[in-house]
């Protein structure tokens, strides 16, 4: 098996993935009631609960083999 993503790795991709859509509902939500407030809060309630859905996620998969090919080394001795 190939080297597998750190953890600090999986935490930065799930945070800058998460900052985007959380930013897209903090819009959507503002659009919709014209509160910022409101908005502001959907969007921080949004990113901490994704965030660690996608942690989780990462991890599993990080365990599957399904879709990982070996790579002949690039050289032998």
């Amino acid at each position: 098996m190939g080297p597998m993503e750190s953890r600090a790795r999986s935490i930065v991709k799930a945070v800058s993935y998460r900052a985007f859509g959380s930013i897209t509902t903090a819009l959507i939500v503002f659009v919709l009631t014209g509160k910022s407030g409101l908005s502001l809060w959907a969007g921080g309630l949004d990113m901490m609960a994704k965030i660690a859905v996608y942690f989780v996620h990462e991890r599993m998969w990080d365990r599957i083999s399904f879709g990982r090919v070996e790579r002949p080394p690039e050289y032998e001795i």
